[in-house]
């Protein structure tokens, strides 16, 4: 067992006498704090905050994290109060303690609710002081290590909530030796079978091929000694959740990932590692494609290091790191490896740490965007999965994304303005439709326009919680925009037919309908009635007295076509400008437009609650698609013709399918995109002006 003199020992190598009383002080306070208290395993309490104090010193972390890692229990459950530790240890450190109680009564496994909510406070902890999450990855780390003394039921709970957060965290943050322990402790808990299994394959796997591996180091070794090139050879070996992971992902034989040997070459200076592959490359011939060159540019958590793979001696694959000393220490510890915390803050973070406070600065801004806790924790659990690809700006800059991101995601990660302005894209310098995903290498340049909106079809193809954050809120402005200017107009036409207006109605009248309705402003009630969440009709007669009779009905509302989101078309009967149509107002929707004749509203037609008579205005404004149905003799280049008849018309083939009904006739499906019926006529006549043209019929369901 750990104690304090061992661990003191262990500091004092790298921290200095006074610091090293400090956390001294810190265990003996912790002590004397947790007397009597005893973990399930029945070992003392404090023996915890020492074996995570420990984990935080294999870091090399500063003198505040190794105090608060010991203290980091005695707010939540000793009953010290905070201003206590406060007066004790100093502001920094209570600070400290106070966020990893906070985020120690987080509970996962409650409602997704709770758990988004409480992914929200880590996210605020992790903004005040990003080793708050240190010290919280080593305290489950620990927790982690003696999983074993609790029922299966609670072990599962704490390893997938592990695996779906704390593993991921420990990635994004670089913590590579962190991460790799979460997740084979991990799914050892979770699948002990399968890993057990996975164990003893492994352990066979290495000792049958120890032959192979040494011949492999061997002549690694000689090689860099003929180029005179210091650098220490090592197997890697691949750990088990890496393993299953490839054998579910990919759908691989344990043999086929346990045939890949791996190995790691470290050097002194970074000119070296490039010399390394010259001479590894000439002892074996690389594979195509698979070189890459994260020391040029780095993984987004700062993760550096060449990677190749060779065709070894008998054609067996080898994959090859070559790093330096100082990128292994970073590949293994991420932002803990030199602690830049400055506790003046006149000192700037670089490099990794730079890297993640970006990130988290990235979570927050997304935090305060999102609509809601579990629209927030989706856009973050997208975000703790990157596979990245590296793209540059016209101007050379590198932007590092999520792997599949598109032009949109790109977009957004050089600004929200241009993301919400953008209408296309140049992706090495041709055009490009904006759903295409980028390639790393790409050079990849955004054409935005000044009064551009967001697509809500971008959600359908936008990978980055950032992009699909940004989208959702901007639409939702837009909607609500758009839902109360449509509010208004429905509401002043009843009204107009009670003789009255929005602006005559009395403001107590006003006043107190939102009060019963529990809204803030008058806008919350236009923007419920432009939804179809409340009935103009209501809430006109509310608002003028139940016993009004309407005396004069008002003419229909007139539809311009530039309503926007809450205003669609009906996809049963697609009407048309010049079309007679009627409004079915639809909770949450906002209002459908349908033929009068519809027979999908048949039953609520004439509900004034339900359905408002609708006109065009004289300057509507769109293109609108129409189904036809076209049965015609069955000749060649059938397909060109119609198409060349519609565009004669000036309109616009949107789908077409063909379905030949025997070896003369054929009958096609054309959705037609027109202005009105005017131009729908037009069209007609083009077609039926074809030879062998039997019928034309407009579909309507």
């Amino acid at each position: 067992m750990p104690s304090i003199d061992a661990l003191a020992d262990r500091l004092s190598a790298y921290l200095g006498k006074d610091q090293v009383n400090l956390v001294r002080r810190a265990y003996f306070y912790a002590e004397q704090a947790h007397d009597g208290q005893r973990r399930r395993s029945g070992e003392a309490y404090v023996t915890h905050p020492l074996a995570v104090a420990n984990i935080l010193a294999d870091m090399h972390m500063d003198h505040q994290s190794l105090m608060a890692a010991m203290l980091h229990d005695v707010i939540e459950d000793t009953g010290i109060a905070k201003e206590a530790l406060q007066a004790q240890f100093g502001e920094t450190v209570a600070e400290l303690v106070d966020g990893v109680s906070k985020l120690t009564q987080m509970n996962f496994e409650t409602k997704a609710e709770a758990q988004a909510e409480n992914f929200q406070k880590m996210a605020m902890a992790m903004a005040r002081d990003i080793r708050v999450i240190l010290v919280k990855l080593a305290d489950r780390l620990h927790n982690m290590r003696t999983l074993e003394v609790l029922s299966g039921e609670k072990r599962r709970r704490i390893a997938k909530e592990t695996l779906e957060i704390y593993a991921p965290i420990a990635n994004r943050l670089g913590m590579h030796a962190i991460r790799i322990e979460f997740e084979d402790l991990g799914f050892k808990a979770m699948h002990p079978m399968r890993s057990a299994r996975i164990y003893q394959a492994v352990k066979r796997a290495r000792g049958n091929r120890k032959e192979i591996v040494n011949k492999i180091e061997e002549s690694l070794s000689h090689c860099l000694a003929i180029d005179e090139i210091q650098g220490e050879v090592s197997g890697r070996q691949k750990h088990l959740y890496g393993i299953y992971k490839k054998m579910r992902g990919k759908r691989r034989a344990f043999n086929e990932i346990m045939d890949v040997y791996a190995f790691r070459i470290i050097v002194d200076k970074v000119d070296t590692c490039y010399r390394v592959l010259g001479a590894v490359h000439n002892l074996y011939k690389p594979l195509p494609g698979r070189f890459k060159d994260y020391i040029a540019i780095p993984k987004a958590n700062g993760y550096q290091s060449l990677h190749t793979t060779l065709f070894g001696m008998h054609g067996v694959p080898i994959e090859i790191q070559i790093r330096t000393r100082e990128m292994e220490e970073m590949a293994n510890n991420g932002i803990a490896a030199h602690w830049l915390y400055k506790s003046s803050g006149d000192e700037q973070p670089k490099g990794t740490h730079a890297r993640a406070r970006q990130w988290v600065k990235g979570v927050l801004e997304m935090q305060q965007r999102a609509g809601n806790s579990l629209e927030f924790i989706e856009s973050v659990k997208i975000d703790l999965f990157p596979d990245e690809v590296y793209v540059f700006t016209p101007k050379g800059r590198i932007m590092e994304l999520p792997k599949g991101s598109t032009a949109v995601d790109f977009a957004y990660a050089v600004h929200t303005d241009v993301g919400n302005s953008c209408i296309a894209c140049r992706i090495n310098r041709r055009l490009a439709p904006l759903s295409e995903p980028l390639q790393s290498g790409s050079t990849v340049e955004i054409v935005s326009a000044p009064g551009a909106r967001p697509n809500p079809a971008w959600l359908n193809f936008v990978v980055t919680g950032k992009a699909r954050t940004h989208i959702r809120h901007a639409l939702k402005l837009q909607r609500r925009s758009e839902s109360i200017s449509l509010g208004e107009r429905l509401l002043n036409k009843v009204l107009n037919g009670f003789n009255s207006s929005l602006e005559k109605v009395a403001a107590e009248r006003v006043k107190a309908m939102l009060t019963e309705y529990r809204l803030e402003l008058i806008e919350d009630l236009l923007e419920d009635i432009g939804l179809g969440n409340r009935m103009a009709y209501v809430v006109a007669r509310r608002l003028i007295g139940e016993g009004e009779q309407l005396p004069n009905a008002e003419g229909p509302l007139a539809i311009r076509g530039t309503e926007g989101l809450v205003l669609s078309y009906a996809k049963c009967c697609t009407p048309i400008p010049g079309d007679p149509i009627v409004g079915h107002l639809s909770a949450g929707k906002g209002m459908v437009v349908h033929l009068d004749n519809c027979r999908n509203i048949s039953e609520i037609r004439h509900n004034p609650e339900k359905c408002i008579q609708l006109s065009w205005a004289k300057d509507v404004t769109g293109e609108f698609n129409v189904e036809l149905r076209v049965e015609l003799e069955h000749q060649r280049g059938l397909i060109a013709l119609l198409a060349s008849s519609v565009n004669a018309a000036d309109g616009n083939i949107e789908k077409i399918s063909m379905d030949e009904r025997d070896g003369r006739i054929s009958v096609v499906q054309l959705v037609v995109s027109v202005h009105d019926r005017v131009h729908l006529a037009r069209v007609i006549k083009k077609l039926r002006a074809l030879t062998g043209v039997i019928r034309i019929t407009r579909m309507r369901a």
